[in-house]
């Protein structure tokens, strides 16, 4: 988490482009090798721990009850993995999604990301029997629920907690999904 805050300081106070790794490990009170024991290269860091989100919500589908629909498989997994997220999490999301935001490379990696989310929740819907297309779009759904209630839940008037965000997100999904017909 120190890379992460580190880099994130770092890329608001003197811009993304302008921000090497070695002043991100300094920063942080490590070295350079250090960081590279970490992350691949300084735009990884932005993204850190999405192999494990992608786990939680794989595991989240299955353990779902056995008679859980695709869509309430989905909740289970949204409730597993934003229970993880912490209060530091939420205070530097803002200026996360403002770097982000602000380059085309970073946002076309955090689509790439967003994807593997995707996939690790379609397979594990596909695995518990959900055919495709459903397994598919029921990932999608989730991820785009994810999504909404992360950049919900940045807000500094929001007090809401960020499970019951990604709740709610999905619901609105699911209601608007059902009037497509």
């Amino acid at each position: 988490m120190r890379l992460v805050r580190a880099a994130i300081d770092l890329f608001a106070e003197q811009g993304y482009d302008k921000t090497t790794v070695a002043q991100i490990a300094e920063r942080a009170g490590l070295t350079k090798t250090t960081f590279f024991r970490h992350f691949p290269d300084k735009r990884e860091v932005l993204f850190a721990g999405q192999e494990a989100h992608a786990r939680l919500l794989a595991d989240g589908i299955a353990g779902a009850p056995a008679g859980a629909t695709p869509l309430q498989a989905v909740a289970a997994a949204l409730d597993a993995v934003t229970a993880t997220f912490v209060p530091e999490q939420r205070e530097f999301g803002p200026r996360l999604h403002d770097v982000i935001a602000a380059h085309k490379e970073l946002r076309e990696r955090e689509v790439f990301k967003r994807a593997g989310l995707c996939a690790a929740m379609a397979e594990a819907l596909t695995a518990r029997g959900v055919p495709d297309p459903a397994a598919s779009l029921a990932a999608d759904l989730g991820v785009r629920a994810f999504t909404r209630a992360f950049d919900r839940w940045i807000e500094p008037a929001n007090d809401q907690p960020f499970p019951e965000l990604a709740r709610q997100a999905l619901d609105e999904l699911r209601t608007a999904a059902a009037t497509l017909a």
